[in-house]
């Protein structure tokens, strides 16, 4: 394996990984729960809560963008991360310190993990790697998951507003819009559970709990 991709691109998904992408619909769908608990039926006429939910959807495109470009700064700064540790490593005096390294760079878990003839064999193959960029990059597939972050947490609001915009009883667009969005978290929840092998339809129901101490919270604060 090239040096760069080692570098670069080991143990990294191509796309959001599922956590990344629920996580993102959750975040959307919990700041437009936000809005809808703000509404009340006793609001007045139906163009002054149209004109609030469309300042509700221009929120959340504002904190799509900001999402999307945290991401990639993350990324990067993850990415810079690996090549100090990398250059650390090649530069190290000894094999001694090489591995030393490493190993103070290892998360608790994984220490309790990686045996020392591992460690070992890690150093070797860095300082084994033909070249190393000289600064963190972007990639294609970098730009790509922050335009899906964007995307996710733009279109998880649609379904908790339209109501809104769509019926003319406020009353009633409440009831719609959080049967979507509890129906939502519900959905969430039980990719999270069977992506992390945990019983998914608890996760599931965990996030409609969830979501409906939520709505309670805001409606007890004058929602």
């Amino acid at each position: 394996m090239r040096g760069e991709i080692v570098v670069e691109e080991e143990g990294r998904e191509p796309v959001l990984s599922p956590v990344d992408r629920v996580s993102e619909l959750l975040f959307g769908l919990f700041m437009a729960l936000t809005f809808v608990g703000a509404v009340s039926a006793a609001d007045s006429g139906g163009e002054e809560i149209r004109a609030m939910f469309v300042a509700a959807l221009g929120c959340n495109l504002a904190w799509g963008l900001v999402d999307a470009v945290m991401y990639l700064v993350r990324t990067v700064t993850d990415r810079g991360k690996s090549l100090t540790l990398v250059r650390s490593v090649r530069a190290a005096p000894d094999a001694e310190t090489g591995r030393k390294v490493i190993a103070c760079s290892l998360s608790r878990v994984m220490a309790g993990l990686v045996s020392p003839a591992e460690i070992e064999a890690i150093r070797g193959r860095i300082v084994a790697l033909a070249s190393v960029p000289e600064r963190p990059t972007l990639k294609r597939d970098d730009l790509l998951a922050a335009a899906a972050i964007f995307l996710i947490v733009v279109a998880s609001t649609f379904p908790v507003v339209l109501p809104f915009m769509l019926l003319d009883d406020v009353g009633m667009a409440k009831v719609v819009s959080r049967a979507l969005a509890l129906a939502m978290l519900f959905f969430g929840g039980l990719a999270l559970g069977r992506y992390a092998g945990y019983g998914s339809w608890k996760v599931g129901l965990m996030m409609v709990g969830l979501g409906t101490a939520l709505v309670i919270a805001i409606n007890a604060l004058g929602g």
